[in-house]
């Protein structure tokens, strides 16, 4: 076969593949548009922004813009290890982080454990839309909620006071009680709407591993123990991998607003910082460094965290 003839079989090989690929993006345009929306979103709020990385690597002046101001490389990442205040907040926030793997993680495993055993259906069900509720609140409702009960002349205060003659309580101005609330809120929150894909998990379970199983004489913690965890022994792994990629990121929004004169000091984690020094003080350059420093750890750990998973003979997230 000549250099022509294969020139023309290729071209019609690519023809057809090209007539086969707008058949099918035709066939499918509904779902696609579909998708449409959230493409959009990640477009618009996730990728166009990255480019905005670019001020971590220039000493930015908003008088002179982004492309006159004076490149400075790395150094805005060398402050971030030589400046005593990020090496507190950064611990701050690894410290609480995994607080929150520790405490608020397991929760919702442990809810869809409970859940499961459950078997009267309309009981089931009332108690589910009863712990989904508090995720649909602003962390605006959640912490307005945490004032009005344990601020000083609170309603916890108050019968602590006059039920059981203690003193007063300062939980919202001692920073020793800063730690618990946050992990208090986030497992009142999100412990219940995280139950939904361990329920999905446990759904797949084949019945008749437990039938086989009372068969053999086995009680419910056993079952639990031997058929149930394993089933989403999966689901769990991946899960912890996903909430590993966000260890730095320990919610700007419920910290930000838990945060007053008495335990700013103290309690400030690299979300709030960030938002201090980049809003706050202007210093535009070095909080994105910051910020960008907390992306890159991130992904290295789901990326190590990924590969070890696999290592014990789990699938991973990719």
């Amino acid at each position: 076969m000549n250099t022509e003839s294969a020139a023309v079989l290729s071209g019609q090989a690519e023809t057809s593949v090209w007539k086969r690929m707008r058949a099918r993006l035709w066939k499918d345009r509904y779902l696609l548009l579909l998708g449409l929306p959230g493409l959009a979103y990640f477009l618009v709020y996730k990728y166009a922004p990255m480019f905005g990385l670019y001020l971590a690597f220039i000493d930015f002046n908003p008088f002179q813009g982004i492309f006159n101001s004076e490149w400075v490389g790395l150094e805005h990442f060398r402050r971030i290890f030589e400046d005593t205040e990020v090496v507190k907040v950064l611990w701050n926030t690894l410290y609480l982080s995994f607080l929150q793997i520790a405490f608020a993680f397991p929760m919702p495993i442990l809810m869809a454990l409970m859940l499961n055993e459950v078997r009267n259906q309309v009981y089931k069900r009332v108690i589910q839309s009863i712990i989904y509720l508090p995720h649909f609140l602003s962390w605006v409702v959640v912490v307005g909620i945490w004032i009005i009960f344990f601020r000083g002349e609170g309603l916890v205060n108050i019968f602590l006071r006059d039920s059981l003659g203690w003193e007063t309580i300062p939980f919202m101005t001692d920073p020793s009680y800063f730690k618990p609330m946050i992990i208090t809120q986030v497992i009142w929150k999100e412990a219940g709407w995280g139950t939904i894909i361990f329920l999905a998990a446990l759904a797949g379970v084949n019945p008749s591993l437990y039938e086989a199983a009372v068969m053999d004489g086995a009680s419910r913690m056993r079952q639990i123990w031997h058929i149930t965890l394993p089933a989403i022994r999966s689901t769990i792994v991946i899960m912890l991998i996903l909430r590993l990629g966000t260890v730095l990121d320990s919610g700007f929004e419920q910290v930000f607003l838990m945060l007053n004169p008495f335990n700013e000091e103290t309690q400030n984690v690299l979300d709030t910082f960030v938002f201090f020094k980049g809003i706050q003080q202007a210093d535009y350059s070095f909080a994105t460094a910051v910020g960008m420093f907390k992306g890159v750890v991130g992904l290295v750990l789901v990326m190590a965290a990924n590969q070890l998973a696999k290592k014990f003979g789990e699938e991973g997230v990719y």
